[in-house]
């Protein structure tokens, strides 16, 4: 499912206009973000959770000149689903 898909699906489910559907989705993923850097974890109960895991700094090897080289350190976003996800996909 696209964006735009989902922003369609919203607005029909809520009654709400595109445009509106698309404000309130926009939101949401920032509320996700932001809470991701504050806090580092966000917890939607019965859907999932958002966290922020540091991933370390490793060598590896350039797959066209076999050569190593060095990946930095970074933070990564991770999902853990929720028993009502994963109950609904089943």
């Amino acid at each position: 499912m696209s964006k735009t898909e989902l922003v369609e699906f919203i607005a029909a489910q809520a009654g709400l206009s595109k445009a509106d559907a698309t404000r309130a989705l926009d939101a949401t993923i920032e509320g996700i973000s932001t809470g991701l850097k504050k806090e580092g974890k966000v917890t939607l109960v019965g859907f999932g959770t958002f966290s922020a895991k540091k991933r370390a700094a490793r060598e590896g090897i350039n797959p066209l000149t076999k050569e190593p080289l060095k990946i930095p350190a970074k933070t990564v976003a991770s999902f853990k689903a929720g028993s009502k996800l994963k109950d609904a996909l089943n």
